[in-house]
């Protein structure tokens, strides 16, 4: 054999044991996770609407919907989930050591969270902004009359930073009080220790609802950042990847389709070509994930479309309230939109 054809078959076989590598990678959280009989799923510490467990000790909210629509495409069973709950400062890391398979806690998708931490996030749950939540004894109807104020803050978010960047460029001054977890901070709020609370719109709604008094206490108009918040996984497992991502599509379809978990058995009839490849009734849309034909069928009939997780656990069906807004399906005035399964 000739040096040339020598060297060439090396590659080849290098190349090989690269692509094999790489598919043992890919496909080990499945095969982990199918092994263990359950979807380790990391979650808040307890943020009512978005994950926290009720008065029988059973976990709710709209990211722990997510959770077990994972587990209704992997197992057909949306209960075979164990939930992790987990700080801001733990939930990374809880993730990257692989103890917990993903992570499903209000986690907003920034640039550096995205390509520096060896994660991705796997699409959009709730498009969130940050807002401020005030005493209603305060006497203010503006973030512009804060100059000086003292402001609770949770460690290990977002939030830190976008205050800093919102209060400099305003040339404004305040003191941060921070806290490591959503309890200590409104916890603080509540004993003033501060005069304002900052966080995601959606979490001042939830923490407000703890408070003593909610009716004393109000959440200013101004929003002052995006914060996409979405489900999140390790890198390097494409498959694993694909199955998360494609949870929260199924759900965001289903809701477009007019497909609930209260007609989805009538829906296997339907003459709807977009219907029916959704539900398994035309082609194998699960294949490529290594699940079975009915993935999405599981997911709608066990936990619902996008519309039904946003209502009960956050919506006007919840006691949080808080109007669908920009997180309606693109054509109903939103920006929810999930790619076609075709």
């Amino acid at each position: 054999m000739s040096y040339k054809n020598n060297k060439l078959v090396m590659l080849t076989s290098v190349a090989a044991l690269v692509l094999g590598a790489s598919a043992t990678t890919q496909a080990a959280t499945l095969d982990d996770t199918r092994e263990r009989g359950v979807v380790q799923c990391g979650v808040s510490d307890g943020l009512p609407g978005f994950s926290a467990p009720d008065d029988q000790g059973e976990w709710q909210g709209i990211d722990v919907e997510v959770c077990r629509a994972v587990a209704a495409a992997v197992f057909g069973d949306a209960e075979a989930v164990r939930y992790v709950p987990l700080n801001a400062v733990e939930r990374f890391t809880a993730l990257q050591s692989g103890e917990v398979d993903v992570l499903s806690r209000n986690t907003t998708w920034t640039t550096t969270r995205d390509t520096t931490l060896g994660l991705n996030f796997a699409g959009v749950t709730f498009y969130d902004g940050q807002g401020f939540m005030v005493s209603k004894d305060l006497g203010v109807s503006s973030v512009e009359e804060l100059d000086g104020a003292a402001i609770c803050i949770q460690a290990g978010t977002t939030t830190e930073l976008n205050v800093a960047d919102y209060f400099r460029a305003h040339d404004m001054q305040f003191d941060p009080i921070v806290f490591d977890t959503s309890e200590q901070t409104v916890g603080g709020f509540e004993a003033g220790r501060c005069d304002v609370l900052t966080s995601d719109t959606s979490q001042l709604a939830a923490l407000r609802i703890q408070l003593s008094d909610p009716d004393n206490a109000m959440i200013l108009p101004e929003v002052i950042s995006k914060e996409p918040l979405g489900p999140v996984v390790r890198q390097g497992d494409d498959q694993w990847f694909n199955i998360v991502k494609w949870s929260l599509f199924a759900m965001l379809n289903a809701e477009e389709l007019g497909i609930s978990s209260d007609n989805v058995d009538e829906m296997l009839n339907s003459e709807n070509p977009n219907v029916a490849r959704l539900l398994g009734q035309d082609s194998n849309f699960g294949e490529g994930m290594g699940l079975s034909a009915d993935w999405a069928y599981n997911i709608i009939s066990q936990v619902g479309n996008y519309a039904e997780i946003y209502d009960r656990n956050v919506g006007m069906d919840s006691p949080l309230q808080i109007e669908r807004g920009i997180n309606e399906l693109w054509n109903n005035g939103g920006i929810q939109y999930a790619p076609p399964v075709r």
